[in-house]
């Protein structure tokens, strides 16, 4: 993923003082920095993530966010992730 090209968002995180010195002591051993080895591992989970799990957990718990499309078109959404 090119987070470049993308918007990004800023958040402050509370992370426990062992899982930030083992994350520390990972992105030097990665030959990067904490902040560029937490990202990296943020976009790989995302990467891995399943589309339509997700598009099945957002409908069931958000279903307001289903409503924007006719019926076709989530068929055809729904189609597209396999679901």
């Amino acid at each position: 993923m090119n987070t470049a090209a993308l918007r990004t968002k800023r958040k402050n995180i509370d992370i426990r003082e062992d899982v930030f010195h083992f994350l520390s002591i990972k992105a030097a051993a990665s030959g990067t920095n904490l902040k560029n080895y937490i990202e990296t591992l943020l976009e790989k989970e995302v990467e891995d993530m399943d589309e339509a799990a997700t598009y099945q957990y957002l409908c069931s718990m958000r279903p307001d966010g289903a409503a924007a499309l006719n019926e076709k078109e989530t068929e055809d959404f729904e189609n597209w992730l396999g679901i």
